[in-house]
């Protein structure tokens, strides 16, 4: 078995001090923070959407990021063993061009007015965004001093919340169409209205997912047309390659998959609903009003991410971390007290301390891993799993007791992160 090393070094290999050899390649490698974002925020707005094309419950609409996440628990561990076997660069065109086919299949999938279409589709996406966040979260950490790998992915994903604004943005204006029934208004119109009513609510999707793949082409001829660097992972004593096994008996990394797998259920579970939570709290509140405060959460997340970048300069990332997520714990508990516009509110703010999560759990979890650095990335992505299966259980618990009490699975998951935070990183 590998002796993993506790001290990680990484490199520059071509020239590791020549800046202009990697600032271009950091700068597209960072914009596509920014395309996940798109992807993964949309999901919220469909599972709306879809809910009202295809007459879904809770749980069957939460299927959306099943299928979804789902894709990234499939892909980490192949994304991982393909750049391994080629490069960063190749990984990242393979998961663009997945990405896009995955935004083209939403075209036919309207068409045939088809929801398990849909979810193959979402599915491919989700595929092509495993080679990317794999490929890319340990290449912006490789790029630097390994003490400051926090704050660069901090800084990097930072730009994800502004693609996750522009994903909520053109659902809440180019798919929501304002159209909205209620049980009994569906229950008077004629077959032919309520196929036509039905038709529009699916096709509403084709155009932002057609735009969005020819979008997703352009990246891939630029990257292909770019020279990236090669970053290599050095180690004070690694003789044998490194196996997952060995990775998961290491305690702070595999606390860390553990803890990646409750935040990203937290964070997808409360966004994903959020329009449902809003509409519930607030009688007669219409689907675009109730999209404006995921738009904020955003908003909130976005201002979380710099604000906590530029903390984590005077702040231990563990420690900030910690706190904001022990903060989370009592503004998810308020969201459940109060379920109205008050509890909304409480939301909405609970992603400004959602922020530097997913990055400083993958950072704490990455730390000194050496060679096995790429196949842990892939084992942290794989955790976003988190995201199906959290999100489909509040849709259960929603279906039961209700939207309010069913935000007590990401109270939950909020503690894990604070244990994480305060005892779990140590390695």
């Amino acid at each position: 078995m590998a002796q993993i090393s506790s001290v990680s070094k990484a490199k520059l290999a071509d020239n590791a001090n020549d800046k202009a050899t990697y600032i271009v390649p950091l700068i597209l490698v960072t914009s596509l923070f920014f395309m996940w974002g798109v992807a993964n925020n949309l999901n919220d707005i469909l599972i709306k959407q879809f809910q009202k094309a295809f007459e879904l419950s809770d749980f069957q609409s939460g299927l959306v990021q099943s299928a979804f996440y789902f894709g990234y628990f499939v892909l980490a561990i192949p994304a991982a063993l393909f750049m391994r076997k080629y490069s960063y660069k190749t990984a990242i065109i393979l998961g663009l061009s997945l990405y896009a086919t995955g935004a083209f299949l939403f075209y036919p999938a309207a068409e045939m007015q088809s929801y398990s279409f849909f979810l193959m589709a979402l599915f491919v996406i989700a595929a092509g965004l495993a080679f990317l966040e794999t490929a890319a979260n340990p290449f912006v950490a490789a790029l630097g001093n390994p003490e400051t790998s926090a704050f660069r992915l901090n800084l990097a994903q930072s730009f994800n919340p502004i693609g996750s604004i522009t994903g909520i943005l053109i659902g809440q204006q180019f798919i929501f169409s304002g159209v909205e029934y209620t049980k009994e208004e569906l229950a008077k119109l004629s077959s032919e209205e309520l196929t036509k009513y039905y038709a529009s609510e699916a096709t509403a999707v084709q155009t932002p997912y057609l735009l969005i793949g020819i979008v997703v082409i352009l990246f891939v001829v630029l990257i292909s047309l770019t020279q990236f660097p090669k970053v290599e992972a050095e180690e004070d004593a690694v003789s044998e390659p490194v196996s997952i096994l060995s990775l998961l008996r290491i305690k702070h990394f595999r606390l860390a998959v553990i803890t990646q797998f409750f935040y990203v259920g937290a964070q997808v579970g409360i966004w994903s609903y959020l329009i449902r939570y809003a509409q519930n709290a607030v009688p007669n509140m219409s689907e675009k009003e109730a999209a404006s405060y995921l738009t904020y959460s955003l908003v909130v997340f976005m201002g979380g991410r710099f604000g906590g970048t530029a903390l984590l300069k005077y702040v231990k990332a563990n420690v900030l971390m910690g706190i904001y997520a022990l903060i989370c714990v009592v503004l998810v508990s308020l969201s459940m007290l109060f379920p109205s516009m008050f509890g909304i509110w409480t939301l909405v703010v609970t992603s400004f301390f959602m922020s530097i999560m997913f990055p400083t759990v993958f950072s704490l979890g990455l730390d000194g891993l050496g060679e096995g650095t790429k196949i842990g990335a892939s084992l942290l992505v794989m955790a976003i799993i988190g995201g199906a299966v959290l999100t489909a259980l509040m849709g259960l618990v929603s279906d039961k007791m209700g939207i309010a009490i069913a935000e007590i699975v990401p109270l939950l998951c909020f503690v894990s992160v604070a244990y994480y935070a305060f005892v779990g990183y140590r390695k």
